[in-house]
Parts: structure tokens; C-alpha cells; sequence
């Protein structure tokens, strides 16, 4: 251990004179190491690798010489040199300060010295003290926002001096400032962008200001002397004689009787008022002298004479920020007293401490954030990591991105001379890219690629010529063939020159042949070296050419998982040290979850990243201080199973975390977990950190609830949700959406249906009033494709229901609008039904079918409309396809209203609805839907207080009218809404005849979620629409004899 004024360099001398080799090492480490404190310093060497630590800060280097053993001098010196001007010694001055407990390989030299053992040597004359006598250096520091320190001078003296030490990090402050006796003025010293500036103000006169040194701001110490007379005055920078700053202006000096140090003090007194516009000084003083007289600090405060605020007295406490450097990846540190700034300009990276990369980490990468034109980008394929990023040529496709990274062997290379024992071997260098940068593309691609062409001339190929790849191995195989075959193409073709050989340099002719083609298996990729060897014989020559290499892809971006129960996955504990990132995209229908932790074993420290909330992301982790959070509260619900990007960064001034193309969450700093708590559901893909892949993939287990790639419960579900309704992924569960469908049931698969008596209608109003002309002519511009939900101009359509009756004429479903345009289905009189379509002038009729449907049965119809393009499906039928003129209008215009049982509307009708519509529909039908429009679910289902729905004379629920679906019953063991059974009641109105053979006809029912009273079996969460908004809106499902009491009792 030492204390000392000096910065602590190591050498390490290692040359060769033979092979010219420069083996001198310098080491650096530390920093501030003359503040009078005791530090630590260690040197460990094996070999050529060597070890510097002060403090705790270690410097790992590898020598420059080419021995591992160090051929020393017979003579080790300690604190200096004793002989003078040996050009092998260092000429620095020697060690003036303190050293104890000083070990060489186990020796203790301090007590060899004490004891005065021959083969310690002491130089005459000079004494040396067994004890750490306390030096004569009292500095001062001046460290909070108000500090100054005021000490007297001698009055009204025609001459000044002052001299003083300082050292700094700040780039402006108060050094000093004094006022002149008799009002002459006032003089100020200040630290202004590294230099010290001179200001003489005068009263009545333009204020002289000049300027001296040079980034004095570099925390080293450094002398100011000022010495002033009337009209000269001179100052001296570091006891730099030979070039001192003289000003020869015309001036009075008569000295004040107070001088100021490091700032001004907050005071009423105006007379001899101290004044500045510089900021306070931070940083540390000593050795100050006022008129050629040392400042005697203890007795000028003992005694009064002075005074001062926010001083720390005896001691320097200064803080190199900046050492050892903070900024990572070659970012310049400048720093103040407080804090320090990154230069990150040139570097290829940004952040606060040049962490995060500003390049994509592929070709691939830019592709997806929509680059779709070819040519030169950077890429950074580890991010954050210490690979710099280069410069590739990125081919764009549709659906791919090709990295293209060129190499000096693409003109070919010919070798003639080598032999087996002294080979040729033909590195090959690639463009803009070091080996590893060019290993790391490869990688992370999906797919590589390279091209390879060995051709000879009298010389054998393998096992004397072959290429060497990733991890330096050898491969004896050639384009065009399979890694595992260790054969040339022209093996697999059978194309061979000699079928006896398997590739066609095997064979030693005197004919120029080649084995080429396309190396294509990544893990031996990039191709680093060409080895021929056997091109000594006489005529013999050989020529290779190695093609850019080519890859598509990113493995890490797509390395996707699904968590599909509460578990987790664990890796290596990550150790970031002084900053870490952390990036990932995650989708999730949850609005809960922790992505990730990561923790020492002791659980002392920790990073971890959760979703809280549908909207919020915290960014948790300890580091010693406490636990400290990040909260980014996102404008859009996260959990909406789209996939969203986070980011997250800590580093020593901050922690902050973003999702997608949102602001970053920020907590600056000043100057462990249970993992299934809350676990996570959804999927994960491109994990990375500090910019390493992580390898979700490499973590699959079906058995835990991990799966590959993001598939859930939605993808393989025992029982998918029916007739048209939403998946809605819980991974570990699914749901399903039926707020778009006619239907209603855990899985949509319940019909909603109605029993309708003579004369009884139901009416459902998609608009209550018309479209504007400007609204039309806006849509007609342009159409939104799809879009039912605008109500007007629609060029699709999708109808469906079923229906049972016997009874004919009638009108199955009509649709009115706001202008002559209308759709109707028809039952005729002969138990057919027709569809007519008015769109415009003209009235389409499409019979759907010949066959009688009036027989009681439940049938199924389905009408899809797409521009001119109807197509039409009854029951199991083959589907028809018909079309609409095309002088015909294809839109149908703002539709009003659905009408069921009977046609109500007002105004004119045509006049084949009006023959169909008496005495009006009697049966039953279900599942009705026009595009997202479902009056029976709107009316015996309402999601809001007061549904588009009327009604007249008897219409009651009923399922009487359900077609069997095509995918079978959902059995009632895995219906969640099951709660027991009930046997139909038939309508005898309908006439059905009896099946001869007395038996029971029994089906399930089901509670409808929100419209009973009774318990429900099972605490599921449905978005169905089937809840109803209001308790006074529901209704209790009863046996429909009962139902048809309670109606006529009303």
C-alpha cells in the first residue's frame, strides 16, 4: 500500500531483438492517488497476461512480447532509482510518500530493509523513516452549492500577490475575488471553460478581462500566481515562467483588506461586497498565499479573522467520475464536481453512457421496421455488446432479407510452390468486418450461404487442399453436397471426372477441372481460410475463389415461446455489471405477469420486468440502495394479444424502460421474488441481453406449459368456438367472443331463437335516420371494404339463420332501407324460397331452392353477397353462385331496418312482399344475423338499457327453430354452463307428426350467463354479449307452456 502525488503507470518490457518485436506493455490504472489516503495496489502475472489492480480497479492486458518469462536485472528497485541516467530506467521523478506491507512474490521488502540485510540496498545520505509521517498539506474542499471562503489581506498596499493551488473538474467557477481599496474597483479570478480568467473592473471604465492555461479542468493540480502593480500584472500558470500572461493596461492597484475564495457569500452589506456573475467553484484549494504570506487556516479561524460555508477542511474530496471510464464503447467521459457526460458522437452508439446501439442488429431487423429498399446499412448483430457494429449490403425481398458481406478472395487466387509440409494458406479478410463480427452475423442468421471454387491442374485436392471455417476446424468436403457425406458435389450428381475419386481435384490429372458450389451449412460458416498444398511438382498449379457470404434471416428476432400454465424457465444468472439492457417482444391477453427476474443467490440484488396492469409496465430491481421502480404507463391496453417491443436500461445515472414507439419511462439516480406470484401467460420471442440472444427455444416443455412458437389453447382446442366466434387466448385457457355472432354459450354453439304466432312481428332498427348526401359521397369515394358498421353504401352482405314451420306463404327476413333498396327472403306458397334484391332500379330474384321447406324441420340458409358475386347455401346443399348485372348499382344503400314474422314498414312495398306477407310467419326461427346485426340476440340478450328492438303480439324464445350444427353437440361433462337437463316442449301448432314408438326427447339446456338468478357452476370470465347491463333487463328462462302463462297474464 502507498500514499503518495503521483499516478501509478506500469511497464512491462519484453522485446526481441532477433524478430524486432516491441514487447513494451504500459499498464494504467487509478486515479486522484496524491489525495493523502492509503491505496492499494497488486500485480499478478502468468505468463503473458498480467493483472494491475489499484483499489478496485483492475487492468487486464496481455504482453507484446513473445517470451513468458520475464529476464530481470539483478537489481529490483523500490520507491526509485538510485543510479542516474541508465537509458534503461525511467527517468520520472522517485516515490515521495508513504509504502508499507510491499511484497514481491512473497517477500517482504519493508522488513528486509528494517533489518538491514545484505542484499537490501540503501542509497548514503539518505534516511529512511519506518513510520508515515503526516505531510504538511492541509487542502480544502469546497463542496456544496453555497460554499466560500473569506480570509483577510493587508489594506492599501500598491502591490498584490496571490498564489494558490486548485483542482478541478467543473468547467467554470470563482477562483478568487477581491475589491479595491478606496473604490478603485475590483478584481476577479475565474475557471471559464478550462482556462483561468483575469477581470479588472474599473469604475467608469470598460472592464479588462484576459485569459490563461489551458483545460486546467483535468482534476490535476495546478499553480495560479498573480502579481499585480499599477498598470501591470502578470500571471503564471503552473510555475510556467518562461510564458506568463502580462497586462500592461492602464490600472490602480491599492489591495482590499479581503480576498474571496470559491464563491460569493449571501450578504446586505454593499460596501466591499463580493460580486460575480461565475458560478460557485467545486473542487479543492491549497497552499494559498496572500502578499507572499501562507494562509495559516487554523489560526485565522481560531482568531476570527475569517470566515466560510460548505468548506470540508484537511482534505481533498474530489471524485474522478470519469475513472475508470464509465462510457462504454470508446465514449469520450468529460465530467464536473457532480456529475459526468458521455460523448458518444463517432461511436455507433447512444445512451448515457454510449450503451445502446444505434444500428439494427440485422438486415433482417431493418426489413420489419419497414427499410424495403437494398443497399449499405450498419449492422450491430450484438447490440449492446463489444462487437462494433459494419457495414453490409442488405438485398431486400417481399418476405426475406439477404445480408451480403463481400471478403478479398471473390477474383480468385492462384497458388503455385506449396507443398505438403509448407502449405499455402489463404486467409480470407472481409470487408468492413472483423472475424468475429463476421462469425456473430452468421450466428444469429437463419440460413448462410457461400460460394467456393477449388480448381487444379496436376494437383491433388483433398486430403492436401482443403478450407477451414468457424472454430478454425478443417473441412475436407467442397460445394454442392451435404456436410455429413465429406464428398464433393459432383459425387452426389454422379457428374464426376473419374468415378473412382468423389471429387474431381482427387484425380491428379493433367487437365484443368474444379469442385465447386454452394456451402451452405451455417455452423461451419463463414469460410476463414484455404489451405492448398500441393502445387510443388512441376506443372502443378491451383486457383481457388471464395464467394461474399450470404444470409437471410434472424434467429433471434422469431426464437418464440408460449407460456400456457403458471411455471417459469430459468437461465444462468445474468451479471451485467455497471449497465445492462434487457429487449423483448411479448403478447398477452393477460393484464398480469412477471417477464422476467433476475437475482443474485442471496436475493440481495435483482432486476425484474412485470406487467401490473393492462397499461403498465414496471421496471423493478435492488442494487443496494433499496428497491427502486420504473413505471411506464402505456396510453393503449398491452394486453391486447398484439405484439409489443420493451426496452429496458440501467446504468450508474439511470434506469428507464419503453414499450414500441412510446417515450422512455425514466427514474435518475442521484449522485427477491416469488416467481410464480404472478406468473405470466402469453408468449415471448427475441430475448436479449446486454445484447446476447437468449435461447427461449432451447427451454420447450410441453409437459410445464412451454411450448414452441406462440400457440395457445386457441390453436388445438378440444372445442372450437362455433359458428363464427372469437377465439380469445388465456394460454393456459381460451375464451370465446360471441358479441359478433347470433349466438350465445361458452363456445357461441347455443342457439337464440324465437316462436312466432299468427300475426306477432319483431322489428330491429339498424339506423334511426339516413345518411347525409355529403357522408355518401365522402363513403362512395372512398368505400371501406367490409365495413358493415357504417350502415349504408354496403357492397357486402352476410346473411344465415334457420326456420321451421308449415305453414305458407310467408316472409322469412326482410331488410328495408332509407330509398327503394331492400333484401327479402321468401317462403312461397309451394314451400320454395326465393331471395330478391333491389339495388337501385332493377329488383334480382334467385330462387335458393325448389324443394319444399314448409315440412316442419328446421333448415339452415346462408346468403353471402360481395359486390356482384351472390352466393347462396340451403342445409347441406351445394352452395350457387350467381351474379348481378353490371350496369347494375352493386352498393345497397343505407339500410333501415330487419323485419321478422311480419313486414311493418312505412311506404311503399312491392308488391310481391305484400302477396307473401299475410297472414305473416308462424313457426320458429334462429340464429338470425345480418352482417353484425342480431335482433333475436338483441332482444332476449340485451347488452344495453334500451335495445333497437320492438315487438308485437306474441314472439317467445325458443330453439325450436335450431339447425343441428355441423360439428355435433357440445357434450354437457365439458360445458361449463351446463346446469341440467330439460325436455322440450314441441309446439303443437306446428303440426309436427309423432314418431311411431313411445319414447322421451330430451336436449340440454344451459345457463345463460347474467340471466339467471341461480349460481352460476363455475367462475369463468366470457366477453360474451349475453350479460346484460341492468338487472331490470333480465329474464328468467322458464318451460315455454309456462312462458305462454305468463304472457297472457301480462
Amino acid at each position: 500500500m502507498f500514499t503518495s502525488p503521483c499516478p501509478w503507470p506500469l511497464f512491462f518490457p519484453g522485446s526481441s531483438v532477433i524478430h524486432k518485436v516491441d514487447g513494451r506493455t504500459t499498464l494504467t490504472a487509478g486515479s486522484l492517488l496524491d489525495n493523502l489516503h492509503w491505496h492499494y495496489v497488486t500485480i499478478i502475472r502468468q505468463g503473458r497476461q498480467v493483472n494491475f489492480t489499484v483499489d478496485s480497479h483492475t487492468v487486464t492486458a496481455i504482453c507484446k512480447g513473445e517470451f513468458t518469462h520475464l529476464d530481470l536485472d539483478t537489481q529490483l528497485y523500490v520507491g526509485g532509482v538510485i543510479e542516474q541516467n541508465l537509458p534503461h530506467l525511467p527517468t520520472t521523478p522517485n516515490f515521495r510518500g508513504c509504502l508499507e506491507n510491499v511484497f514481491i512474490n512473497d517477500v517482504n521488502i519493508i522488513y528486509k530493509a528494517k533489518r538491514e540485510e545484505p542484499e537490501i540496498r540503501i542509497p548514503r545520505k539518505k534516511k529512511m523513516h519506518y513510520a508515515c509521517r503526516d505531510m504538511l498539506l492541509k487542502p480544502m474542499t469546497f463542496a456544496g452549492p453555497n460554499n466560500f471562503l473569506q480570509v483577510p489581506g493587508y489594506f492599501r498596499k500598491p502591490r498584490m500577490f496571490v498564489k494558490f493551488k486548485f483542482r478541478s473538474w467543473d468547467y467554470t467557477g470563482l477562483l478568487m475575488f477581491t475589491r479595491f481599496a478606496d473604490d478603485l474597483g475590483a478584481l476577479e479570478l475565474g475557471l471559464s471553460e478550462g482556462q483561468i480568467n483575469v477581470t479588472i473592473f474599473q469604475p467608469g471604465k470598460k472592464k479588462l478581462q484576459f485569459a490563461a492555461g489551458y483545460r486546467l479542468n483535468d482534476g490535476y493540480w495546478h499553480t495560479v500566481d498573480l502579481a499585480a502593480r499599477d498598470n501591470l500584472l502578470t500571471l503564471t500558470i503552473d510555475e510556467e515562467e518562461g510564458s506568463p500572461l502580462k497586462i500592461t493596461n492602464p490600472f490602480t492597484i491599492q489591495t482590499g483588506d479581503r480576498y474571496f475564495f470559491g464563491g460569493c457569500p449571501q450578504t446586505n452589506n454593499t460596501i466591499r461586497k463580493c460580486e460575480t456573475k461565475l458560478n460557485r467553484f467545486h473542487g479543492c484549494m491549497q497552499h494559498i498565499f496572500i502578499d507572499n504570506e501562507q494562509l495559516d487556516m487554523e489560526m485565522i479561524l481560531q482568531r476570527q479573522w475569517g470566515r466560510y460555508a460548505e468548506l470540508l477542511l484537511g482534505t481533498c474530496g474530489i471524485t474522478d467520475r470519469c475513472s475508470p471510464n464509465p462510457c462504454e464503447h470508446e465514449g469520450r467521459c468529460i465530467q464536473s464536481w457532480d456529475d459526468f457526460i458521455c460523448l458518444c458522437e463517432n461511436t455507433g452508439y447512444k445512451g448515457e453512457v454510449c450503451h445502446m446501439s444505434v444500428y439494427k442488429e440485422s438486415c433482417e431487423a431493418y426489413r420489419l421496421s419497414g427499410k424495403y429498399w437494398s443497399g449499405n446499412y450498419t449492422i450491430d448483430p450484438d447490440l449492446s455488446g463489444p462487437l462494433k457494429p459494419f457495414e453490409v449490403y442488405c438485398k431486400m425481398k417481399s418476405y426475406k432479407a439477404w445480408t451480403v458481406i463481400l471478403n478479398d478472395r471473390v477474383d480468385g487466387t492462384k497458388v503455385s510452390g506449396s507443398s505438403i509440409d509448407r502449405p499455402y494458406i489463404g486467409n480470407v479478410n472481409y470487408w468492413n468486418a472483423s472475424w468475429d463480427e463476421v462469425t456473430a452475423l452468421a450466428n444469429t442468421s437463419l440460413y448462410c450461404e457461400q460460394w467456393i471454387d477449388y480448381s487444379c491442374y496436376k494437383s491433388h485436392g483433398r486430403p492436401f487442399g482443403y478450407w477451414i471455417g468457424r472454430n478454425n476446424e478443417s473441412h475436407y468436403y467442397w460445394g454442392g453436397t451435404f456436410r455429413e457425406v465429406q464428398k464433393c458435389g459432383c459425387a452426389i450428381n454422379q457428374t464426376c471426372t473419374d468415378p473412382k475419386f468423389q471429387c474431381n481435384c482427387d484425380a491428379d490429372y493433367r487437365q484443368w477441372y474444379s469442385d465447386k458450389g454452394y456451402l451452405d451449412f451455417r455452423d461451419h460458416l463463414p469460410v476463414r481460410k484455404v489451405v492448398v498444398g500441393d502445387t510443388n511438382r512441376t506443372g502443378s498449379e491451383a486457383q481457388f475463389t471464395v464467394g461474399p457470404l450470404r444470409c437471410h434471416g434472424d434467429r433471434n428476432i422469431w426464437n418464440t415461446i408460449a407460456f400456457t400454465k403458471p411455471t417459469y424457465i430459468t437461465f444462468p444468472t445474468f451479471r451485467p455489471g455497471s449497465s445492462a439492457d434487457i429487449s423483448f417482444h411479448f403478447k398477452t391477453y393477460r393484464d398480469h405477469g412477471v417477464f422476467l427476474e433476475n437475482s443474485d443467490d442471496q436475493l440481495r440484488n435483482f432486476i425484474r420486468i412485470e406487467m401490473n396492469t393492462t397499461h403498465n409496465l414496471l421496471f423493478i430491481f435492488m442494487v443496494g440502495d433499496g428497491i427502486v421502480n420504473v413505471t411506464l404507463r402505456s396510453p393503449v391496453p398491452l394486453n391486447d394479444n398484439e405484439w409489443h417491443f420493451v426496452q429496458a436500461e440501467i446504468n450508474v445515472k439511470l434506469a428507464r424502460i419503453k414499450v414500441d414507439y412510446q417515450p422512455w419511462a425514466v427514474t435518475r439516480f442521484p449522485g427477491a421474488a416469488n416467481r410464480t406470484l404472478r406468473p405470466f401467460l402469453g408468449c415471448l420471442r427475441g430475448l436479449r441481453m446486454n445484447g446476447v440472444p437468449i435461447d427461449l427455444e432451447g427451454k420447450v416443455n410441453e409437459e410445464q406449459g412451454i411450448r414452441r412458437n406462440c400457440t395457445g389453447q386457441c390453436l388445438n382446442a378440444t372445442i372450437p368456438c362455433r359458428n363464427s366466434g372469437q377465439c380469445i387466448e388465456g394460454y393456459a385457457a381460451y375464451t370465446c367472443d360471441c358479441n359478433n355472432t347470433a349466438f350465445d354459450g361458452f363456445y357461441c354453439h347455443k342457439d337464440i331463437g324465437a316462436f312466432f304466432e299468427v300475426g306477432s312481428w319483431l322489428r330491429y332498427n339498424i339506423r334511426k335516420k339516413p345518411i347525409t348526401n355529403e357522408a355518401a359521397w365522402a363513403n362512395w369515394i372512398d368505400p371501406h371494404f367490409d365495413n358493415f358498421s357504417l350502415g349504408y353504401n354496403d357492397t357486402a352482405d352476410d346473411i344465415e339463420f334457420s326456420f321451421s314451420t308449415v305453414h305458407t306463404p310467408a316472409v322469412l327476413l326482410y331488410i328495408s332501407s332509407f330509398v327503394p333498396d331492400y333484401i327479402a327472403i321468401i317462403l312461397k306458397v309451394d314451400g320454395s324460397v326465393d331471395l330478391r334484391y333491389k339495388l337501385g332500379l332493377i329488383t334480382h330474384k334467385f330462387q335458393l331452392t325448389h324443394r319444399n321447406l314448409a315440412d316442419g324441420y328446421p333448415h339452415y340458409v346462408n346468403i353471402t353477397r360481395h359486390n356482384r358475386t351472390i352466393k347462396t347455401q340451403v342445409d347441406y346443399m351445394e352452395p350457387i353462385v350467381e351474379l348481378i348485372t353490371i350496369v347494375e348499382d352493386a352498393r345497397f344503400d343505407s339500410p333501415k331496418s330487419m323485419f321478422m314474422g311480419r313486414v311493418m314498414e312505412v311506404g311503399d312495398i312491392d308488391y310481391e312482399i305484400q302477396r307473401h306477407n299475410a297472414p305473416g310467419f308462424i313457426g320458429c326461427i334462429s340464429g338470425v344475423r345480418y352482417n353484425v346485426y342480431a335482433p333475436l340476440k338483441a332482444f332476449f340478450r340485451p347488452n344495453e338499457t334500451d335495445p333497437p328492438v320492438t315487438t308485437q303480439g306474441y314472439v317467445s324464445e325458443s330453439n325450436c327453430g335450431a339447425f343441428p350444427p355441423v360439428l355435433g353437440y357440445v357434450p354437457w361433462e365439458v360445458d361449463p354452463w351446463f346446469t341440467t337437463i330439460e325436455y322440450v316442449y314441441i309446439h303443437d301448432d306446428l303440426g309436427l307428426f309423432w314418431i311411431t314408438g313411445m319414447y322421451s326427447i330430451y336436449v340440454y339446456t344451459y345457463q345463460q350467463k347474467g340471466s339467471y338468478r341461480t349460481n352460476e357452476p363455475k367462475n369463468l370470465d366470457s366477453p360474451s354479449s349475453s350479460r346484460p347491463l341492468t338487472e331490470t333487463l333480465r329474464r328468467e328462462k322458464k318451460n315455454l307452456p309456462q312462458i305462454e302463462e305468463e304472457f297472457r297474464s301480462d
